[in-house]
């Protein structure tokens, strides 16, 4: 029998590729689980690694949340940034401020807020993209990359702007972050192109 468990990773994504699911609920829900933890701690990780700057740190979670949506798909991607936000809001550590911000309900109203938010958003958009191949050749993926740098960019800068002059919001908010952008962006490429041409080597050997 199998359960909504089961629909949480589809097998045109990279890791459903690596690691099929199976009409079994229990290995499904195990599988899931699994995923979901490794991913919640790789975006935790990434949070730490960062440059301490005025009202949004940089760091690198930006490619770290586009490389997950891409290779998990729409729903197992979208559920694996949902609860790396619910361990944030239960008051974990994991996001890149905490320590010696508090985390809780209350950091997602701070000027992160919005990117955090946006994480989500790009998740979704990246597995939905990934879902329908646009992962598989190197063009299509940088486009891809682009398209949720952009997404988190977009919610982000909302949010600032809500609470600070656009222009301020610009600046303290994108115009620090181009040029990293543009270096992880291509990262995020260069690693998805390198993860499938293993794949497609494994695939042709066996």
């Amino acid at each position: 029998m199998s359960t909504g468990a089961t629909s949480l990773a589809s097998p045109s994504t990279l890791v459903g590729l690596l690691w099929p699911s199976r009409d079994d609920a229990r290995f499904a829900a195990l599988r899931a689980i699994v995923l979901m933890v490794v991913g919640s701690a790789l975006l935790t990780i990434s949070a730490k690694v960062q440059v301490p700057l005025p009202y949004v740190p940089m760091t690198m979670q930006t490619m770290v949340v586009l490389i997950i949506g891409a290779s998990y798909g729409l729903r197992l991607g979208g559920a694996t940034v949902a609860l790396y936000l619910a361990e944030g809001a239960m008051g974990m550590p994991v996001f890149a401020n905490t320590p010696p911000l508090a985390a809780g309900i209350s950091y997602f109203l701070s000027p992160t807020g919005g990117f955090l938010f946006g994480f989500l958003a790009a998740a979704l958009v990246m597995g939905f993209m990934a879902e329908r191949g646009w992962d598989r050749s190197l063009a299509r993926v940088i486009v891809m990359m682009t398209i949720g740098h952009a997404v988190i960019f977009a919610v982000g800068l909302s949010w600032l702007s809500a609470i600070m002059p656009f222009a301020k919001a610009w600046t303290v908010g994108a115009a620090p972050f181009v040029a990293a952008t543009l270096v992880k962006t291509a990262l995020a490429a260069a690693l998805m192109q390198a993860a499938w041409t293993v794949t497609r080597r494994k695939d042709a050997s066996r």
